[in-house]
């Protein structure tokens, strides 16, 4: 058996952000083989890393790191600053680029503060409220859960704040972006007492990773 303090346990993101997750990791020197392709099974081996992956859905992810059911996880900036969960962000990843917009209908555009004290519908409230109020504004923000580009379509809201990357799905529903809010990339978290007592296993590959993304962003390739 390891030791538990051997085993290291690393939460993967399902969907969109799993294979470059997969590829960066297998790149710093971890095998991947074995994770290549996500299938039914959430938890997988390394024996000869001696490193878990637990497969999870992003929005879970910083709750596994901070309860130290993983050690350490990648999950987008835009879900670290809207859980606010009590992790180590150790490094940029630089991919799964993807920025926060304020978007109006169409014909509407104007500037920010015309919109003081009206309602926003977002999936993303602490990022929302937290951006107007760095504006100086008092929003009625409303949580929605998905399919937010209706809120304004049917009167709910006046606006929304939302994740885009191509813009395709604004424009499909005549809404135009206002203001940007935040840029998200794919981050490395660690669970704060696992960074301390597991520092031997988790600081070599901090640095390996940090090698692979410097190289591929110097080489243009992200």
């Amino acid at each position: 058996m390891v030791a538990a303090r051997e085993l290291l346990t690393i939460a993967l993101p399902k969907g969109t952000l799993y294979q470059e997750s997969v590829k960066l990791l297998g790149l710093a020197g971890l095998n991947t083989e074995g994770i290549k392709e996500p299938g039914r099974q959430l938890l997988l081996y390394s024996a000869e890393d001696v490193v878990r992956f637990i497969i999870c859905r992003p929005t879970d992810i910083p709750t596994y790191v901070e309860y130290g059911a993983a050690d350490l996880g990648l999950v987008g900036k835009d879900t670290i600053v809207e859980q606010h969960k009590d992790v180590y962000e150790l490094l940029d990843l630089q991919f799964g680029g993807c920025r926060f917009v304020v978007a109006v209908p169409e014909g509407k555009e104007t500037n920010l503060a015309f919109w003081n004290q009206t309602r926003v519908a977002t999936k993303f409230p602490r990022i929302a409220e937290e951006f107007f109020r760095r504006q100086g504004m008092q929003m009625e923000i409303i949580k929605l859960h998905g399919n937010i580009e209706l809120a304004p379509i049917v009167g709910l809201a006046e606006m929304i704040v939302d994740l885009v990357s191509t813009g395709r799905t604004l424009r499909e529903n005549k809404l135009v972006p206002i203001a940007d809010v935040l840029s998200s990339t794919t981050r490395l978290i660690a669970n704060r007492v696992s960074h301390r007592l597991k520092n031997e296993r988790i600081n070599p590959l901090v640095e390996r990773l940090r090698q692979v993304v410097e190289e591929a962003y110097t080489h243009g390739s992200h």
